[in-house]
């Protein structure tokens, strides 16, 4: 719940931020105009120094209202978020299966075989029969 009412505040936040960087003033060349010899002074390279008005005052508190709500954010995200790695679970033992049921044995199928002794090793064993 808090962290459905700090993101409304930071999306209110966010358009007051962006309603009053668009409708201040501009400096009228900026960086550009300073190299390009216009003045000469120390102060043209940040631009000169302005009384603040109201708009510029609302943007600096709205910056700052901006990046102490997303820090919150930040926070209360952080800690209500289940881990997203399968590494990071706890593993739980698989239930146990039932036993399948026993069949009758295929009379179709030949019995095994021992193997034959030592001492007969070159030679083939003998096929197995049938019995009725």
């Amino acid at each position: 719940m808090i962290y459905r009412i700090l993101l409304t505040l930071l999306i209110i936040d966010s358009v007051i931020l962006v309603a009053a960087v668009l409708l201040q003033a501009g400096k009228g060349g900026g960086l550009a105009a300073s190299f390009g010899g216009v003045t000469s002074s120390a102060d043209a390279i940040l631009g000169t120094r302005q009384a603040g008005n109201l708009l510029t005052k609302i943007s600096w508190w709205t910056g700052g209202l901006f990046l102490g709500i997303a820090f919150l954010i930040s926070l209360t995200g952080s800690r209500r978020s289940q881990p997203r790695s399968i590494l990071d679970q706890t593993f739980s033992n698989p239930p146990a299966q039932a036993a399948p049921a026993t069949k009758q044995p295929n009379t179709n199928v030949l019995p095994i075989q021992p193997a034959a002794p030592s001492g007969d090793a070159g030679k083939a064993p003998a096929p197995a029969t049938k019995s009725p």
